[in-house]
């Protein structure tokens, strides 16, 4: 809309002195962005990660596939970072389309379980990484869900090898750890 001549401009705002934000999301997202590139990729196999609480990464073909975390003091599993990432060893294991020497994880040990949750949000939401929301993960798809039968997508992209079922993906310590 055009000014009358004569017509000020309305003066520039001014910042709410009663208005406060955290920007502690972008701290902790660029401190755990930054902390997991310096973290060595190691191969995805049994007994790799330390029987603590973090974050870690799954790489497939090199490429970020997932993000999770193990919290021993906030979820029902009480799972840690070994227990996690053999649960994740054994699913890929068994699956067709995949091959497990192509899978590789970083992880972060993190001390607190409130900071684990704050960081596996930062990374998911940074990297939106394709497995997750895919159906991948530590649930057996439809399993306490009654009349669901759906395939999820990752299901469909790599289905379990012939002879497999799903109970052939969860070893048998997967709700405690390996002490080796």
């Amino acid at each position: 809309m055009a000014k009358k001549s004569g017509q000020q401009d309305d003066p520039p705002q001014q910042p709410d002195p009663h208005r406060f934000e955290f920007k502690l999301d972008k701290a902790i997202r660029d401190q755990v962005l930054e902390t997991l590139e310096a973290s060595p990729m190691l191969p995805l196999q049994r007994n790799v990660a330390p029987q603590e609480s973090g974050i870690y990464a799954l790489f497939w073909k090199k490429k970020l596939v997932y993000i999770g975390k193990a919290s021993k003091a906030t979820t029902k599993s009480k799972r840690t970072l070994r227990a996690r990432l053999n649960e994740h060893s054994g699913k890929l294991a068994n699956r067709d389309n995949l091959e497990i020497s192509d899978m590789a994880s970083k992880f972060l040990t993190i001390e607190s379980d409130w900071f684990v949750w704050a960081a596996e949000f930062a990374l998911i939401n940074h990297f939106q990484p394709e497995w997750n929301g895919s159906g991948y993960g530590s649930k057996t798809p439809g399993k306490g869900r009654p009349g669901t039968h759906r395939v999820s997508k990752w299901n469909q992209m790599f289905p379990l090898k012939p002879g497999m079922d799903d109970s052939d993906e969860v070893d048998d310590d997967v709700g405690g750890d390996d002490p080796s």
